[in-house]
């Protein structure tokens, strides 16, 4: 059987994803069969699993590091935030429900169970296991049905490391309060603690970090430094979503939707060279200098059509298209572009229909049963192969069908409208692909850069894994697991 660490974070957005794919691309590299794994999380930006189910986009990073499928014993439970009270509750990658904050935390201790059975699968086949919390132990409120951090750890005996963000400020308050009001036998779980995010002369904190080792008795295990190339990797909170600004380029802008899924979408867009990624935030107005307007994924399309309206962006939408802009939908954001969204068994919430944007001629009925599978696909307007993925719900259908975007098992897949400038695809993924990306960007007469996008992926894990090598004691860490 496997040994495993779990690496619990101070905080959220700490950086913890990241220095588990750090580790599991460093300890792969020494001969070891690294699984990654994550009780609970919440995320809308998944990816669909070798075994046909759904997990964090974190995990199948993390897998991707391990040189491993991803597989839904990475993620055995996963909430999809639907409304602010509420979500989509998945359990080994399928829907068992839609549940309120309050009800899910009743739900919570008979989920312990496929946590506990998805680990113990990992560690039959594995070396080591590396786990990875979900927000803070510091939350006590949350401890007594707790299946994410100290009550998974204790329940499946694995020891604990803390990570605490020092670039947002208070860094020993954190460490130090969580060995405060944590319960003495959580407490007693934590073997050490690093120091992520530092920027400057490291020997500054030498004082700070003393003081951390005395006051709470964990070990220090290192100071990480900030890592550059961060934004070279997928990210899996939408609170991660960056522009990728580069004036003078040619602009794309993206709608932070409030329910924003897959938004992994753009991560090849922002690394070329010639595309200035603009996300285009709640109240600021779609500028009127870009090429192309992307309405991302979405987990509440009827909640987010409500949204975009509140924002004014149907108008911009609309004046955008006027001067000659481009539109592309994915998923969700292909379904707004329609002329209705119907959901008459309240799949979303209240059963009712909400008028589309009307830039396409489809209409989409949501239906519960959910499309979740990889997919190969081909370009229709370039013949160019897309490697992609599906996770929706609804059917959409149209005269503009008539015009695909893709072609998929020789059917049509997606919409494109009468002046080709808008366009629709349930495809998530799909820029992925280097060359349907190059021949798209083509098209919209921006040139395309030369590196693969998976290449320059796994470049980025490396050197993150060099730089975890580097400011670690990652030997210590291992010795740490059991």
């Amino acid at each position: 059987m496997a040994r495993a660490l779990m690496i619990q974070g101070a905080g959220s957005d700490v950086g913890k994803s990241l220095i588990v794919a750090g580790l599991a691309r460093a300890f792969t590299r020494r001969g070891l069969r690294v699984l990654p794994f994550k009780p609970q999380n919440m995320s809308n930006n998944a990816a669909v699993t070798v075994d046909g189910g759904e997990i964090g986009r974190a995990q199948a990073l993390q897998a991707l590091a391990a040189g491993v499928e991803p597989h839904t014993d990475m993620n055995p439970v996963l909430l999809k935030p639907e409304t602010d009270v509420g979500a989509q509750v998945i359990v080994h990658g399928k829907r068992i429900a839609t549940a309120r904050a309050r009800d899910y935390a009743a739900m919570k201790p008979s989920l312990m169970s496929a946590v506990l059975e998805s680990f113990e699968r990992l560690k039959a086949r594995s070396d080591l296991v590396l786990v990875e919390g979900a927000g803070s132990p510091a939350e006590v409120n949350l401890r007594k049905a707790d299946i994410a951090n100290m009550g998974f750890a204790r329940k499946a005996d694995v020891p604990v490391v803390l990570v605490g963000d020092i670039d947002r400020g208070g860094v020993i308050a954190q460490l130090v309060g969580i060995k405060t009001v944590i319960d003495p036998d959580d407490a007693a779980m934590i073997q050490g603690f690093v120091i992520n995010k530092f920027r400057g002369d490291p020997t500054l904190f030498d004082d700070g970090y003393k003081l951390i080792e005395a006051r709470t008795a964990w070990r220090g295990l290192g100071v990480l430094p900030w890592f550059a190339r961060a934004g070279e990797l997928p990210a899996e909170d939408a609170l991660g979503l960056r522009d990728a600004r580069k004036p003078g380029q040619c602009k794309i802008a993206c709608l932070a939707l409030s329910r924003i899924a897959n938004f992994d979408d753009l991560d090849p867009l922002k690394l070329e060279p010639g595309v200035d990624l603009v996300m285009v935030r709640p109240g600021e107005a779609i500028p009127g200098d870009v090429r192309l307007v992307i309405i991302p994924g979405s987990k509440s399309t009827r909640g987010d059509l409500a949204f975009l309206r509140a924002q004014g962006w149907d108008i911009d939408l609309l004046a955008h298209h006027r001067r000659g802009g481009h539109v592309l939908g994915l998923c969700g954001g292909y379904q707004m572009l329609g002329h209705r969204v119907a959901d008459p068994d309240g799949i979303e919430g209240p059963a009712g229909d909400t008028p589309g944007l009307g830039l396409l001629d489809v209409e989409t009925v949501m239906s519960p049963q959910k499309t979740l599978t990889r997919v190969a696909a081909v370009h229709a307007a370039t013949d160019k192969p897309i490697e992609a993925y599906e996770i929706h719900i609804g059917r959409t259908d149209g005269p503009d069908r008539a015009r695909p975007f893709a072609k998929l098992n020789g059917e049509p897949e997606g919409a494109i409208s009468g002046d080709g400038r808008v366009q629709g695809s349930y495809l998530h993924g799909l820029f992925t692909s280097d060359d349907f990306r190059k021949a798209f960007l083509a098209k919209l007469d921006i040139p395309a850069g030369d590196e693969p996008y998976h290449a320059r992926v796994e470049s980025a894990l490396d050197a993150l894994a060099d730089h975890i090598e580097k400011h670690l004691d990652v030997e210590g860490l291992l010795a740490l697991a059991r």
